[in-house]
């Protein structure tokens, strides 16, 4: 019974000393607010992959979501990519125009709008192409997990905001 409690009372001990050791603290980081004159960040050449990451985790919550057969993946994916990658230039260009403050106005809803329209051509063309590989319920099933994956993924950054004292 001694040799029980001499264990027991050494588990405590350990654990009580790791947690105060390598127990985790919450710091407060000052964050800075972005300001709507401010430019977007541009990655310095150190990290040129800086979304390759969240591009990997995104396309495995659609496959997961797709189930595309080994046939659909080799066709499916590069098309996929280039779709994505036409799309998030044009958003950049978007981007950068709301971003500076111009004195016209009326030249900067064009540009928003002419953005609008070539981010629609863009998803039209590659529906097309799409369903040539995909099944029309796989594509709508696409087009929402992609909403999802993007919702999630705001919330998150949302709650780190809140998190980090914003």
């Amino acid at each position: 019974m001694g040799k029980l409690i001499r264990t027991v009372l050494g588990i405590i001990i350990i654990m009580t000393v790791s947690y105060k050791s390598f127990g985790q603290r919450r710091v407060l980081v000052p964050v800075q607010r972005f300001s709507p004159v401010q430019r977007p960040v541009v990655r310095s050449a150190k990290q040129p992959n800086g979304g390759k990451k969240i591009q990997a985790v995104k396309e495995g919550f659609l496959n997961q979501r797709l189930n595309l057969t080994s046939k659909e993946s080799k066709a499916f994916w590069p098309l996929y990519r280039k779709y994505s990658e036409e799309l998030t230039a044009v958003k950049i260009l978007k981007r950068i125009n709301n971003t500076n403050a111009s004195a016209d106005g009326a030249q900067q809803v064009d540009l928003d709008l002419k953005y609008e329209t070539q981010i629609v051509d863009i998803k039209k063309r590659y529906r097309d192409e799409f369903y040539k590989i995909l099944s029309p319920e796989k594509v709508s099933i696409l087009y929402k997990s992609e909403h999802e994956f993007n919702d999630e993924v705001l919330k998150q950054l949302t709650e780190r905001s809140v998190r980090a004292g914003d």
